[in-house]
């Protein structure tokens, strides 16, 4: 078990497999060991290195999220690239954390090589974001495989750690908080947007907007699965990893 100490916290981290290295955001309410499933379709190729953000999965617990969490889990996320020292590095954010991922990317584009952003709602939060996130999660504390998936990522402190998480993306709702801290224009390193049409946790018009991202940006990918759950990553895990292999391996040889 590895740890790095971040504003006096500790983070937790784990790595599989060796060779370029790419590190796997996980999104809200989830933790590294989601993306664990995940490390035999990379670990072959990439030195993988899995991260739990403050207050998730084995990183220390805090009293709460920042509305601007994704902000917050992008500089985390500079701290252990900086803290590894083992160059630039490729990031793999998947639903809160893609913002988190283009957010780093942002911030400090000397450090990074390709941005994954994966199942994300894009610039803005949908329009019926509150209603859906309320919905979904009253529902989820009350769906047996739900609580399930809270448990193995977060422990048996699960609730409280949902409910913290709960609490920051309304406020960041309500006041209507950017979701990137620079304008996206700014971005200088490749990034692939990538989702599925099915994906009931976006936006419905997920493929217009990585289209309209993605014309802001030089060198930039959009790609959306005909079929797949939330989020993408996962749901066409396979597929996904030869799309993501490609991708990386290609901006790393220009």
């Amino acid at each position: 078990m590895s740890y790095f100490k971040y504003q006096d916290k500790a983070i937790f981290y784990e790595e599989y497999g060796q060779g370029e290295p790419i590190i796997f955001l996980h999104g809200n309410t989830a933790s590294s060991k989601m993306s664990e499933f995940l490390m035999p379709l990379y670990a072959e190729n990439f030195r993988c290195i899995l991260i739990d953000f403050l207050g998730n999965g084995q990183s220390d617990r805090v009293d709460n999220f920042s509305p601007d969490m994704w902000h917050d889990e992008a500089l985390q996320t500079i701290a252990l690239t900086e803290y590894l020292q083992c160059g630039k590095v490729s990031l793999i954010g998947t639903s809160g954390g893609a913002w988190a991922a283009v957010n780093a990317a942002l911030e400090r584009p000397d450090l990074f090589h390709a941005v994954i952003a994966d199942s994300f709602d894009g610039r803005t939060l949908n329009e019926n974001f509150t209603a859906n996130l309320l919905a979904e999660r009253k529902a989820a504390k009350e769906d047996t495989q739900s609580r399930e998936f809270y448990e193995l990522c977060q422990g048996a402190d699960w609730e409280k750690v949902v409910d913290l998480d709960t609490e920051a993306l309304l406020k960041c709702a309500e006041e209507k908080r950017p979701l990137f801290h620079k304008p996206l224009e700014e971005l200088k390193i490749p990034i692939l947007f990538m989702g599925s049409r099915e994906d009931e946790s976006c936006r419905n018009n997920i493929e217009e907007e990585y289209i309209e991202m993605a014309s802001m940006l030089s060198q930039s990918s959009v790609y959306l699965f005909q079929n797949g759950g939330h989020p993408s990553l996962f749901s066409n895990a396979e597929e996904a990893a030869t799309l993501i292999k490609n991708f990386i391996s290609q901006h790393i040889t220009e």
